[in-house]
């Protein structure tokens, strides 16, 4: 019986997420801006920064719809404040989720579907995010074949996220190093 009311629980929090591929959408910037004042409200006492990283973060990209945020907080101790504060604001924290460094957290059952991610400024999942943005921002051309990767790849996504996500990391490690070499 309590495992079966577990279950119950479980599904009443599950939220569909966006599984395709769509055309750069302008709101995107806005949706951020709505999720980053809600962030601040959640995380008023705790130092941070809430920046946009992924692809919706990349005009013009197409991407998955879903906008993905991280909350940058100055050090390790600032992690467990910000963790503290989402977690009481209706975000339930997931882990690493594989990355080192990154805590996840699932959004509030309501409010549009997002990725949030707590790092430490500096830190290597921190970078990763804004080097990618920065980079793909700088240079069209790369944010096409980035693009069209990920549309080769987009079928992975009703089935397997986890080769979606692998079959990305060849050419993200490529960009990244291209980022950091300056170019």
């Amino acid at each position: 019986m309590r495992s079966g009311r577990r279950i119950a629980q479980h599904r009443l929090r599950q939220v569909r997420v966006p599984a395709g591929m769509v055309p750069y959408d302008p709101q995107w910037p806005q949706v951020f801006e709505q999720l980053r004042a809600r962030v601040g409200a959640a995380l008023a006492s705790v130092e941070h920064v809430t920046e946009h990283v992924g692809s919706t973060a990349v005009p013009g990209l197409d991407a998955k719809p879903i906008v993905d945020l991280d909350v940058v907080v100055p050090d390790r101790s600032g992690v467990a404040a910000a963790r503290r504060g989402l977690t009481a604001a209706g975000w339930r924290h997931q882990g690493e989720q594989g990355v080192a460094g990154r805590g996840a957290f699932a959004p509030p059952a309501d409010g549009p579907y997002h990725h949030l991610y707590v790092v430490v400024a500096g830190s290597e999942a921190h970078r990763d995010h804004v080097d990618l943005r920065d980079y793909l921002r700088r240079r069209p051309d790369e944010a096409a074949r980035y693009a069209a990767l990920k549309g080769r790849l987009a079928y992975l996504l009703t089935t397997d996220r986890d080769a979606y996500t692998d079959g990305k990391a060849e050419l993200i490690g490529e960009l990244l190093r291209r980022a950091r070499a300056g170019g």
